[in-house]
This record gives C-alpha cells, sequence and structure tokens, in this order.
C-alpha cells in the first residue's frame, strides 16, 4: 500500500495564510499592548472603556490569550500545510466567541463599546469561521496533511 503524497500549496493558501497572518498579528499586538497597559496606545481609549478592559476576570484573560495566541498558531500551521490547523482554530474560535458572550452578553461590552466594538467584533466572528472552513477545505482536498 502506498500513502498518497499530498497536494501542493495552492497560491490561495498563500494569499489567505498570509492576510490572516497579519490579521492574527494585529490581534495579537492589541492584546500584548493591551495587558502591559501601553500608554500611548491605550490612551485611545475612553476612562470607562480602560476600566471595562482592566477588570476583565482572569478566566477571560485567559480565553482571550488562547484565542489570540491559538488563531495566531493555527495560522503558521495552515501556512505550513498541516491539518492540525483545523482544531487548533477551532479551539481559537471557542475560546473568542466565550470572551464575546462574556463581554457583551453579561458585562456590558455593548453600552461601553457602542456600534463600533459590535461590529469589529463581528467581523472577528466571520473571520475565524472562514478560516475555518478554509482550513477544513485544504485539508479535505489534501493539501494540509
Amino acid at each position: 500500500m502506498t500513502e498518497s503524497k499530498p497536494s501542493r500549496a495552492p497560491v490561495h493558501l498563500w494569499i489567505v495564510g498570509g492576510l490572516a497572518l497579519l490579521w492574527n498579528l494585529m490581534g495579537a499586538v492589541d492584546y500584548v499592548l493591551t495587558m502591559t497597559r501601553n500608554e500611548a496606545y491605550m490612551s485611545h481609549f475612553t476612562p470607562e472603556q480602560l476600566e471595562f478592559f482592566y477588570g476583565f476576570p482572569a478566566w477571560v484573560v485567559a480565553l482571550w490569550a488562547i484565542a489570540i495566541w491559538g488563531g495566531l498558531l493555527g495560522i503558521i500551521l495552515l501556512l505550513l500545510c498541516r491539518k492540525q490547523a483545523v482544531p487548533v482554530l477551532v479551539v481559537s474560535f471557542a475560546c473568542m466567541a466565550a470572551t464575546m458572550i462574556h463581554n457583551y452578553g453579561f458585562a456590558g461590552g455593548v453600552e461601553i463599546s457602542g456600534g463600533s466594538g459590535i461590529f469589529f467584533s463581528g467581523v472577528v466572528f466571520v473571520v475565524s469561521i472562514a478560516l475555518i472552513v478554509y482550513s477544513r477545505a485544504m485539508t479535505r482536498k489534501g493539501i494540509l496533511s
């Protein structure tokens, strides 16, 4: 019995992966600057927003970290054509969804962030699902092994 050789990665994988890597790096920078309370970065937020961000319970911060770093790892795995990208991206998505449920459903995030925060979170949600669907499709086609 011979193992089939995985297909060569198509150009669109490099385009999607490259854009997703930049997208996830922006999230990682936001996470690091928020967690380190970078004065220049955080000066763009109102005192109420700062209180909101700095008041997250430890479990929300932990899930946020898993979402951010898991998303980055998932995209790196995608670029390396590894099928492990799929479960890593799914875990990242689940953690991100849990933080959104907390922030907007229970912690008053709607009032704090207004429409722009909800819109941006919606974009993050849709992009995350799209990357999972794309990674699954690449696995089914034998691109990710």
